[in-house]
């Protein structure tokens, strides 16, 4: 990783490891969530949950308008946590229970 690569803010660098779940959008969060396996969504669960309050914390520092590239990724990896939160704790499987082959395309989602 180049020093000029936008990664975290380094009090969050362990978390460099799943830059593969900083997607820009609900529609690609959601595709990776459809194509990764439990074992991938529950490591990266594990990995950033006891995180998350201080990194929303974090966040919180930075006005909503002027959010450096790292802070921005942050924002993007509790996004990504959200769409695993379900999968993780409740159903055990990337999809929705009885969906079959059901696909949610998001009208609106949060920006950054």
């Amino acid at each position: 990783m180049s020093a000029m690569t936008v990664t975290l803010p380094v009090e969050f660098r362990e978390l460099d490891a799943f830059m593969d779940w900083c997607l820009p959008t609900e529609s690609e969060r959601y595709d990776k969530r459809l194509a990764s396996s439990m074992t991938e969504m529950q490591r990266f669960y594990d990995a950033i949950t006891p995180r998350a309050k201080e990194a929303i914390a974090f966040c919180d520092r930075y006005p909503i308008d002027e959010l450096p590239a790292e802070i921005v990724n942050l924002m993007r990896l509790l996004y990504s946590m959200i769409a695993v939160s379900f999968p993780v704790e409740c159903w055990n499987q990337p999809r929705i229970p009885d969906s079959g082959a059901a696909r949610l395309d998001c009208l609106a989602e949060p920006t950054p």
